[in-house]
């Protein structure tokens, strides 16, 4: 798979553009329920960036680190670093723009089995 650069620099994330973007990368990188959790909270604020650290996960930063990479590496995010700070935004326009409606939909299931797993 070729794999574009986000920013000129030795410092430049590799992320699939958007025609590399695959259904079956994306739903993988969202069965995992912490993957599900971050992006749950980056679409709160789809325009906002969040460093790693914003996020309190119930794993070591060694496993958080995969999870981000594994979300970058399917395309539901974006990485770029802010001095020595990895910043993380969901690629909204570019998930719509190839599966329109599929990303609100599975934000909404999360939402309503969020509830349920929360009431139960």
């Amino acid at each position: 798979m070729t794999l574009a650069a986000t920013a000129a620099g030795a410092r430049a994330l590799p992320h699939p553009t958007r025609a590399e973007i695959r259904l079956e990368g994306l739903l993988h990188a969202l069965s995992d329920p912490v993957r599900l959790r971050i992006v749950r909270e980056l679409a709160v604020d789809s325009d906002a960036l969040f460093s790693c650290s914003h996020f309190d996960l119930p794993v070591s930063k060694s496993t958080t680190t995969h999870h981000f990479r594994v979300l970058r590496e399917s395309g539901v995010i974006r990485q770029t670093y802010r001095g020595t700070a990895k910043m993380n935004g969901l690629r909204r326009d570019d998930l719509d723009a190839l599966f329109p409606g599929l990303l609100d939909a599975l934000l909404a299931a999360a939402a309503r089995q969020a509830a349920v797993v929360g009431s139960g």
